[in-house]
């Protein structure tokens, strides 16, 4: 298994810290202060591609996703309105309810599209203690000083090797390039550890600390609550490629400073944006898509797999109406060809269980699956692999084609229509 890292920038073999082959994979997941749009579920639906074929190749996964239901502020720079909060006043509920009804939604489009549920969902609210005991293991260190009346913040200057990720430069890193820059700061690129409650102000989400009463930066939630459930050092830790140079670079000085280990994270996979006809997703140009978007369409989600699949996840996708059409006609071709050639119409109800190497395949046969695991397993290669299974469609004549089909199905993620 091969995967491309952004630290290295190099494609590297994926191997576990553990000799039984355990892999602890790291997911930055929602904010839940807004629906999660379809550019956030291609990501997803990528990660699961890849968890798909890491138990493919033997690896015991062991997937966390976060929810970020506080933290989050409305800049890069620490300022501003905590965006659940805000979100919550607008609407006139509060912030719990508003967090809950925006993660119940996202769960359910994770079934919608077949996506399995991480084996851990942490929520940032649900570990302020330990967010707490990663910023004192900083501030013992020397790393945490203090702007009165705002917060506690990390000093980069203490960090040799912070920005690496990012490959920032010394002059990014002096201000102005990421994050705007905060009075107070001893450098521009220092970030929030823990802000302090306002003056005379009661926030609905607040909690007591050494420090004074306030809530946790963004970035110290992922670095806690990932290293409290896979450890100090681990092996997959995935998202957009908007993360870089900010929080996947804070999460990085952050914990690998406060354990003393490092690397913190071994391979850092990213996944690239998707584009609406050409624009870039905004609510503000009217293209700010859902699932729901799709489904009013009468489009299966199964459909926007195959979409999704046509890209590969370090490349832009251009989404276009269009094109999910032409992937729903696509996907009820695949459907109509399973069946004939299952001569079945429980297709779904066969086990989901991946062909083991050994499995016995014509000559034919075995020569496009062991193509089709090996796109996958180099850099994920989804769009190489997907053109090999349509190949494996045509093979009509022999027997093992059925089994083989299926197998590289279950790999993708993608269950047929229902031929009743």
């Amino acid at each position: 298994m091969k995967i491309y890292n952004t630290l290295s920038k190099h494609i590297e073999d994926v191997t576990s810290l553990y000799k039984d082959n355990k892999v602890g994979f790291y997911a930055c997941g929602p904010t839940v202060y807004d629906y999660a749009h379809l550019g956030h579920f291609r990501r997803y639906l990528m990660d699961d591609v890849l968890r798909r074929v890491l138990k493919q190749k033997g690896f015991e996964v062991t997937y966390v996703m976060n929810i970020t239901d506080v933290g989050h502020l409305v800049t890069d720079a620490d300022t501003g309105e905590d965006k659940v909060e805000k979100a919550a006043r607008e609407k006139k509920m509060t912030a719990s309810e508003l967090a809950k009804m925006y993660e119940a939604d996202f769960w359910l489009q994770f079934d919608r599209l077949g996506i399995a549920k991480p084996n851990i969902v942490c929520r940032a609210t649900e570990h302020i203690t330990e967010q707490i005991e990663q910023i004192k293991q900083l501030e013992k260190k020397g790393f945490v000083y203090e702007i009165p009346g705002d917060g506690l913040y990390f000093d980069t200057s203490k960090d040799p090797s912070y920005g690496e990720l990012a490959g920032l430069s010394e002059a990014q890193l002096r201000g102005g390039a990421r994050v705007e820059v905060v009075k107070g700061k001893r450098q521009a690129a220092d970030f929030a550890l823990w802000k302090f409650s306002p003056a005379n102000e009661q926030r609905q989400m607040e909690w007591d600390s050494p420090w004074g009463k306030g809530f946790p930066g963004w970035h110290i939630e992922c670095s806690a609550m990932s290293t409290k459930y896979l450890g100090p050092q681990f092996d997959i830790h995935s998202g957009g490629i908007d993360h870089i140079p900010v929080h996947h670079t804070n999460e990085i000085a952050q914990a690998e400073n406060a354990t003393g280990r490092r690397p913190f994270v071994r391979y850092w996979v990213h996944h690239n944006f998707l584009r609406v006809e050409g624009q870039k997703m905004s609510k503000s140009l009217g293209n700010f898509l859902r699932l729901d978007d799709v489904l009013d369409r009468e489009i299966s989600p199964m459909s926007l797999r195959l979409l999704f699949y046509s890209a590969h996840y370090r490349d832009e996708l251009n989404f276009t109406w269009d094109s999910l059409a032409a992937a729903q006609k696509g996907y009820e071709k695949l459907s109509r060809k399973c069946h004939q050639l299952s001569q079945t119409s429980e297709w779904e109800t066969w086990e989901a269980v991946p062909l083991s190497e050994t499995a016995p395949l014509e000559d034919e046969v075995k020569k496009l699956y062991d193509q089709f695991l090996n796109f996958l397993t180099d850099d994920l290669k989804v769009p190489q692999a997907l053109a090999i299974m349509w190949k494996t469609l045509k093979l009509t004549n022999q027997p093992s084609a059925l089994p083989a089909l299926k197998s590289m199905l279950v790999l993708l993620g993608i269950t047929v229509l229902s031929q009743k």
